[in-house]
C-alpha cells in the first residue's frame, strides 16, 4: 500500500505532465508494490487537483471492457476514469494535436443519465431505466505516463493507466440520439475510419455482452467510496474497437450506420508555433 505522501507526489507529477505535455516515468517501475487500489487513490488525488484548478466534472469513462484487452494487461475487470467538461469536442470539430502527448481514438456508446444510479447490486435494467438517451461517441485517449520505459522497454501496466485517469483526454458526441429501449444496443456496430480508410470495426456487445453492463459495473465499483453516477452525467460505456493512433492532420469518422456518424480532425500546428 502506497503512503499518502507517495500518492500525493504521483498525483502532482501527473497533473504537471498534463500541463507540460511531458510524460512521467512509469509509476509501476517506481513503485513495484503498487496495487490497483493505490492507483485509484492516485487518480482521485489527480482529479481533486483538476477540480481545485477550476475544471468541471462532466461524467465518467469505462475502459478495458473487452476480454482481449483485459488479457493484454493481466486484469479481469474494466477500469474507469473521470471526464471533464473541457474534454468535449464538437462533432465534426477540430482539435489541436499538440494539446495531447500521443493521442489515440476509440469507438464507444455514450449513456446520458436521466437520474442517479447507486450501487451496489446495479442491474442492466436499472441502467436502461436511468438512461435518458444513448448516442455514438469517439473517445480520445492520451498517456501522461511513458508507454514504454526508454531504458528497459518495460510497457506501462494497469496501475499506470488507472493512476493516469484511465488515459482520458477527450470525447466527441454525435450521430443519432436514441432512447435506450428503442433499439437492441448489443447490435450497434461501427466502422472507424482514419482519412477515409477503415482502420477498425466492432459491435457493442463486445462491451461486457451489453454496453449497459459496463455502466452497472461502474455504479457498483464507485459505491464503496461513497460515490454514485449522477443525473446529467455522460458515461462512456467502453470501446468496442482497438485504439487507433492519431497523427497531425488526421481526420477520424466513426460510421454507426442507422445511428449516423461522429467525427473530428486533429489539426497540424502552424509553422512557427
Amino acid at each position: 500500500m502506497l503512503s499518502d505522501t507517495a500518492i500525493e507526489d504521483a498525483a502532482a507529477r501527473l497533473h504537471e505532465a498534463e500541463r507540460s505535455g511531458v510524460p512521467i516515468p512509469q509509476l509501476s517501475l517506481q513503485y513495484p508494490e503498487m496495487t490497483v487500489e493505490d492507483a485509484y487513490a492516485v487518480q482521485r488525488a489527480v482529479v481533486a487537483r483538476h477540480v481545485a484548478a477550476g475544471r468541471r466534472v462532466r461524467g465518467r469513462k469505462i475502459g478495458l471492457t473487452s476480454k482481449v484487452m483485459q488479457r493484454a494487461v493481466s486484469i479481469d475487470e474494466p477500469d474507469y476514469g473521470v471526464l471533464f467538461t473541457d474534454m468535449l469536442v464538437d462533432d465534426g470539430g477540430t482539435v489541436e494535436h499538440g494539446r495531447f502527448i500521443r493521442p489515440r481514438v476509440e469507438v464507444e456508446l455514450a449513456f446520458i443519465l436521466g437520474r442517479d444510479l447507486d450501487g451496489p447490486g446495479t442491474t442492466l435494467y436499472e441502467v436502461l431505466r436511468a438512461t435518458e438517451f444513448v448516442t455514438p461517441a469517439l473517445e480520445i485517449l492520451d498517456a501522461r505516463v511513458q508507454m514504454s520505459d526508454p531504458e528497459t522497454g518495460h510497457l506501462r501496466t494497469i496501475v499506470d493507466t488507472i493512476a493516469d485517469n484511465a488515459a482520458d483526454a477527450g470525447l466527441v458526441l454525435g450521430g443519432r440520439v436514441v432512447r435506450p429501449l428503442e433499439i437492441d444496443l448489443r447490435w450497434v456496430s461501427a466502422l472507424l475510419m482514419r482519412n477515409a480508410t477503415v482502420e477498425e470495426s466492432g459491435v457493442a456487445a463486445a462491451v461486457l455482452n451489453h454496453p449497459a453492463n459496463g455502466v452497472a459495473w461502474l455504479a457498483d465499483r464507485l459505491a464503496p467510496h461513497g460515490d454514485r453516477l449522477h443525473a446529467g452525467e455522460v458515461i462512456l460505456a467502453g470501446s468496442f474497437t482497438k485504439p487507433v493512433h492519431a497523427d497531425p492532420g488526421d481526420t477520424f469518422v466513426a460510421d454507426y450506420g442507422p445511428l449516423g456518424t461522429v467525427s473530428c480532425h486533429f489539426a497540424q500546428a502552424a509553422a512557427g508555433t
